[in-house]
């Protein structure tokens, strides 16, 4: 008799995220029952990344915290970005910064863009400075 060697279970933390070039093509095969523009933006901002070469992933901690892009370039984290459209509601703004700052801890990146609707502005937090950027100027811009 051969000895099979016991199947490999692989357990993914967290899922991988989709995005799609053609959000027309989303937006045409895709059943939905209202407009999700937060989720279009950060399809946008994700396909712009990848236009630009960048390596992209997310961050989520166990108390299911999120970041919705950690960019990379070779071994170094260099940039930290969440996509939140609209910052009026405190309690979604208090929960994106958050987010942002604890990811900002613990992959010791310094580099943080929050790419809204229409905010521009530059804030510091727990000695920590926060860019927000409205989308269209975001994607006008080669860098930051």
């Amino acid at each position: 008799m051969i000895a099979r060697p016991d199947p490999v279970v692989i357990h993914f933390q967290h899922p991988l995220k989709l995005y799609c070039v053609d959000t027309g093509l989303v937006n045409a095969c895709g059943f939905k029952f209202s407009e999700d523009l937060g989720r279009l933006y950060e399809n946008i901002v994700a396909v712009e990344l990848k236009r630009r070469g960048k390596e992209i992933y997310y961050w989520k901690d166990k108390q299911q915290r999120e970041v919705d892009f950690v960019v990379k370039e070779r071994i170094k984290i260099t940039q930290l970005v969440q996509v939140c459209l609209n910052l009026e509601d405190e309690r979604m703004a208090k929960r994106e910064i958050q987010a942002l700052l604890e990811a900002s801890k613990e992959l010791n990146c310094k580099n943080l863009l929050i790419i809204t609707q229409n905010e521009e502005e530059k804030e510091e937090i727990k000695g920590t400075q926060i860019i927000y950027k409205p989308l269209w100027k975001w994607l006008l811009t080669d860098t930051e």
